[in-house]
């Protein structure tokens, strides 16, 4: 009879303990009992220790002396921080990737923009499912555009800011629905990198990050948090 090895199972659980932080399933501020998830989940205490404590230092944890693991709370000034970051390095990883791509890397953002236009966007979509598949073909589109940047260190602090803006985004598409042209803003953000104009590449990836950020805001944010006596 064949077994899991460890380690698959300590990723398993990483990695359905991290969807439900940026799912909502785990809200902001809402403590995460490990004997609970050990139970919920059928997993070992050592893997659920070993992935709270990995999702702790990749900032979707927070870890308290005697208190345990919560999750990472939300807010406007954290938001701002972060879409301010996100676009600074989203231009200098665009910008190498102008630079450097062939015509392969071309193909790979054509087909990515190809698949995502052709899923509803995640506030428009219920379901988890849904929102998951289009949050996916997300997250391979704007892969697509940078993939070209040779730079290890660029694309590693990008990756880390995609994830963590991640959870906001989807904190908005758990709310109401928004009047935006998604579709739109990423055929332009592609057209201008296809036509290897960096400049314009940055202006409309800038408004496209800030834009999502502010439509978070206006769905106040606040409100967004764990419900109160959530999990607890």
């Amino acid at each position: 009879m064949s077994t899991i090895p460890v380690k698959s199972l300590t990723e398993q659980t990483y990695f359905q303990i991290r969807d439900d932080i940026l799912s909502c399933r785990h809200r902001p501020g809402t403590p995460l009992r490990i004997k609970k998830l050990c139970v919920e989940m059928g997993a070992s205490l050592g893997a659920v220790r070993e992935a709270l404590s990995r999702l702790a230092a990749e900032g979707f944890l927070e870890s308290t002396a005697q208190k345990g693991f919560t999750v990472a709370p939300v807010s406007v000034q954290d938001l701002e921080d972060l879409t301010r970051t996100r676009i600074t390095i989203e231009g200098l990883c665009v910008r190498e990737a102008i630079e450097l791509g062939g015509i392969e890397w071309e193909t790979d953002i054509v087909g990515a923009f190809h698949r995502l236009s052709r899923l509803p966007e995640a506030n428009a979509i219920s379901g988890t499912a849904n929102i998951q598949a289009w949050s996916a073909a997300n997250e391979t589109f704007h892969s697509a555009l940078v993939s070209a940047c040779q730079s290890t260190w660029l694309l590693r602090i990008r990756a880390m800011l995609f994830d963590q803006a991640d959870r906001y985004r989807r904190l908005r598409a758990t709310s109401s629905s928004v009047d935006r042209d998604v579709v739109g803003e990423h055929r332009a953000i592609m057209e201008a990198v296809l036509e290897r104009n960096a400049d314009l590449a940055c202006v409309l990836m800038a408004e496209h990050l800030q834009h999502t950020a502010d439509i978070v805001v206006q769905l106040s944010l606040q409100n967004l948090g764990a419900e109160p006596g959530e999990d607890r």
